[in-house]
């Protein structure tokens, strides 16, 4: 039986990694594909005599990744700052709730078809969409420890 609640501030750096993260999940099909359609048009573009699509084809293949990362984060930061408040975690076996001064945010486990465990989150996704986090360092080490248990079993399961 899961059931702690943990007092906790996220910084906005911290957000933005999590969105960071998150999105990379999402959109790891973007972040594989993109770049190598890219360089296979820029070179076929040269091969056909357009030199400036195709240089600005292989350039994009480099800078994409680079951007994408760079302007999540910069989102992130800005866009999630108001998020960056004292903030009342409360874990249980029937999901999660998010307690801060403005607002109150309860999650079921039901909901999520994917949870990613990573060094530094809990990742979650609905529907391959990346919806929310928990962040490990919100939590000690014997209920970062139970809570992976926890989730562990429910993957067993068949659930989530």
């Amino acid at each position: 039986m899961v059931d702690f609640t943990v007092r906790y501030e996220p910084t906005p750096d911290e957000m933005a990694r999590a969105l960071g993260q998150g999105l990379r999940q999402q959109l790891k099909v973007v972040y594989l594909a993109l770049p190598p359609v890219l360089i296979l048009s820029g070179l076929v573009c040269i091969l056909v005599g357009g030199t400036y699509p195709g240089i600005g084809m292989l350039v994009g293949a480099v800078v994409f990744p680079l951007v994408l990362t760079w302007s999540i984060r910069r989102t992130g930061r800005r866009q999630l700052a108001h998020l960056c408040v004292p903030t009342t975690i409360r874990v249980s076996d029937d999901g999660y709730e998010c307690r801060t001064e403005q607002s109150t945010t309860a999650m079921r486990w039901a909901l999520f078809g994917r949870i990613t465990t990573g060094t530094e989150f809990w990742l979650f996704f609905v529907n391959r969409q990346f919806t929310g986090f928990l962040p490990r360092r919100a939590f000690t080490s014997e209920q970062q420890a139970e809570f992976d248990n926890f989730l562990a079993s429910r993957q067993n399961a068949g659930v989530a």
